[in-house]
């Protein structure tokens, strides 16, 4: 990995207006999806306790593509 990427990688990305939009439609569509989880019938399980593991999961790497590459 060369000097360039690690520095994109491990530095700040402020948002732009056009960014910063983006973050919160993500958002929104996200806390959709958390509430779909939660309103599944059958109580606190592993699956469910998983399915929100993997929906954090793909919160960071969603904004963290669009922080490093818009």
């Amino acid at each position: 990995m060369d000097q360039s990427e690690i520095d994109r990688r491990f530095s700040y990305h402020a948002p732009s207006e056009s960014t910063r939009e983006l973050h919160d439609i993500w958002r929104e569509r996200e806390k959709d999806y958390a509430g779909l989880i939660e309103g599944i019938a059958g109580g606190d399980t592993r699956e469910k306790s998983l399915a929100f593991t993997k929906l954090e999961e793909l919160v960071f790497w969603v904004h963290a593509h669009i922080a490093r590459n818009l």
